[in-house]
């Protein structure tokens, strides 16, 4: 299937005032610029330009390919966080236009990625050519257009790739490319990021940029008349701010990514759930239309933020439920441990974060059992029990708060009982289907099954060291090791990242397929499972990115407990 790249822009000289787009098709495999489209459309705002040039972007990728997928690269924040559904759209003039848009090709077929400005220039000449023509009285016309000429050329889109984003190893790779890369210089005509006017402020032609004003929650205005003079700058904004509101990669609405978030205090009821910490359930047409054009060719490529992906497997694993309060074995691999120095420490600088929509995962461990509070192994080998009272009240509460937050899009479940239980309890309330996936599964702890960590230690003491000692061992009885638990949650990670991209999915599941997601994204080594507690009902949250890095967003929340 064929694949293109939309950039669009759109301007309005006084907001409103006389106003613009342009947009530009570029073919994503090789970076050739296939069609442009640029039109004055009198006094507008400037976000209305902005839909405007994203509705003739796609019209024009259409005109070549009905069939295609397309990737939509916008430096307005506001339109690829209301296209991608995640902040409501009311301003009376933008919604039709949203709605057209969003009927240009099939749903599923088109994604949305913000941009930095200085990243979206062939759009930007495109639609301040179009407002220069309109001040004179003319229409743009494409063969006097120097948008393509000059924009400095980029690489093409790297293909997708054959993996979809994992652990905090492959992000690590994409950072060291990315940072290989950085700090060319600008092309000439290109004044440069350091010369450019901060995005929502007036560019040197009095052309005002387009800013969302909407909150945390999405509750806010679309940014229309009277938020502010033309030209004047946003109080507080640096340069190179994007639109406030949230940010592509917060779990939730209403909360910021840095907010602390309350944990349980160490005398916690649920702080631990086996002895020593150890879990307890182991677990548009005329002038203005598109114009298809070969003067880019081999100069003009695609902009390039590459979503290739080094699709991650299992780094292995290790205990997963924390320590009985002795060392955990071996080192770690060196692998793991150049990996975790990578994302922490990187040898100059930073990438340029991706801002495209990440996949969002809301891990709930599911409510309490009758073998919770006796703090027994209870694995996917075991009995399989249902929720006790206190953990069907659980769910409901974690159930109505996930509702006050509006952001779930669906929801999937191990098969066990009591995570399907959990998980009916919760899409009941958030009016979703659950779908299962047997990878989030917990493990099988074979002979252990049922027993409290004393009795393992009392009966099986050189297979108890052994499985603390390495992730490769298994429990008595033939059950499942640790690095076996890490490969099984890796893949269905994976297959989960493939089918909800761009979306925030709650996963509800159990103590070790959590705590392996997490070491994996942050990278960290096998004996940091060691110093993780996960208490019944919690929620924890990861956003993954298109470039293969990870964000730990939340961790064993259990607020809505209390």
């Amino acid at each position: 299937m064929r694949e293109f790249v939309v950039e669009a822009d759109g301007g309005s000289r006084g907001n409103p005032g006389p106003a613009g787009y342009g947009a530009v098709v570029s073919d994503a495999a090789t970076g050739e610029t296939l069609a442009e489209a640029a039109e004055y459309i009198g006094v507008a705002t400037n976000n209305v330009a902005e839909y405007r040039g994203l509705l003739a972007g796609l019209r024009a990728a259409r005109e070549l390919d009905p069939d295609a997928r397309v990737r939509v690269r916008m430096d307005s924040k506001l339109v690829v966080e209301q296209m991608s559904g995640r902040w409501k759209i009311k301003h009376p003039a933008m919604k039709p236009l949203a709605a057209q848009a969003a009927t240009v090709f099939p749903p599923g077929r088109v994604t949305y990625e913000w941009i930095p400005r200085e990243r979206n220039t062939h759009a930007d000449r495109l639609a301040n050519e179009a407002m220069d023509a309109g001040r004179r009285g003319e229409s743009w016309s494409p063969a006097e257009s120097r948008a393509d000429l000059g924009t400095p050329p980029t690489a093409p889109v790297a293909p997708a790739p054959e993996g979809t984003p994992g652990d905090a190893r492959a992000g690590a790779a994409r950072v060291r490319e990315a940072l290989a890369s950085a700090g060319g210089a600008a092309a000439p005509g290109d004044p440069g990021p350091e010369r450019r006017a901060a995005s929502g402020d007036a560019d040197p032609a009095g052309t005002v940029r387009g800013r969302s004003t909407e909150d945390a929650s999405g509750e806010g205005q679309d940014a229309e008349p009277g938020a502010r003079a033309a030209g004047a700058p946003e109080p507080g904004a640096r340069a190179g701010d994007p639109e406030p509101g949230p940010r592509a990669d917060d779990p939730e609405p209403g909360a910021r990514a840095d907010d602390p978030e309350p944990g349980p205090r160490a005398d916690h009821p649920e702080a631990a759930d086996v002895p020593g910490g150890r879990g307890a359930e182991g677990d548009s047409g005329g002038a203005g239309g598109p114009v298809p054009t070969g003067r880019g060719r081999g100069r003009r490529a695609a902009e390039s933020r590459a979503t290739a992906v080094g699709a991650a497997g299992a780094s292995g694993g290790g205990p997963a439920d924390g320590g009985p309060g002795r060392p955990a074995g071996p080192a770690p691999a060196d692998a793991d441990r150049r990996a975790a120095q990578a994302v922490a420490t990187p040898s100059s600088g930073w990438a340029p974060a991706d801002m495209g929509a990440p996949a969002t995962f809301v891990l709930l461990r599911h409510g309490e059992t009758p073998l919770t509070p006796q703090k027994r192994f209870s694995g996917s080998g075991g009995s399989d029990p249902s929720l006790s009272d206190i953990g069907r009240e659980q769910a409901g509460k974690v159930a109505a708060a996930l509702a006050r937050r509006g952001t779930v899009q669906a929801v999937v479940a191990s098969p066990l009982a009591r995570t399907r239980e959990t998980a009916r309890i919760v899409a009941a309330r958030l009016g979703l289907d659950v779908a299962v996936e047997d990878g989030l599964r917990e493990t099988d702890f074979g002979a252990w099954e049922g027993l409290t960590f004393g009795e393992v230690r009392e009966r099986y003491p050189e297979d108890l060291d052994a499985w603390l000692a390495s992730p490769d061992a298994e429990p008595t009885g033939g059950g499942e090791s640790f690095a076996a638990t890490a490969a099984r949650v890796a893949e269905a990670r994976d297959r989960l990242l493939a089918e909800y991209r761009g979306r925030t999915v709650l996963l509800v599941t159990h103590v070790t397929p959590i705590k392996m997601m997490i070491r994996l994204a942050l990278g960290a080594p096998p004996e940091a499972l060691f110093r993780m507690e996960l208490s019944a009902a919690s929620l924890s949250a990861v956003a993954y990115y298109a470039d293969g890095n990870a964000s730990v967003r939340l961790f064993n929340d259990t607020s809505h407990l209390r």
